[in-house]
């Protein structure tokens, strides 16, 4: 149907109706139709990436948390430099 469109659009004036209008209708929206899906697909594709990188980065920092935890735990680490190790990679909000 797309090839129709262009070949619709080519024609010199004149050169016989390759389209009816009932077709050149469908083809027009359905170029609409196109456009808006791939918009549609590449928005959500966007926003779940944007999803799994919030997910992926929050499991880090717990992870992180957890080893710094551990380690001032077990003594090789003062509560201070724990502490000072994980405001250095807070991200302020403000």
């Amino acid at each position: 149907m797309l090839s129709l469109l262009l070949l619709a659009q080519d024609a010199p004036a004149g050169s016989g109706e390759l389209l009816s209008p009932l077709e050149a209708g469908i083809a027009r929206n359905l170029m609409v139709v196109i456009v808006f899906g791939a918009g549609m697909i590449i928005s959500v594709v966007a926003i779940l990436a944007g999803v799994m990188r919030s997910i992926f980065v929050g499991r880090a920092r717990e992870r992180t948390r957890q080893e710094v935890a551990a380690y001032v735990a077990e003594g090789s680490m003062s509560a201070a430099e724990g502490e000072a190790i994980l405001k250095a990679g807070a991200i302020e909000s403000g």
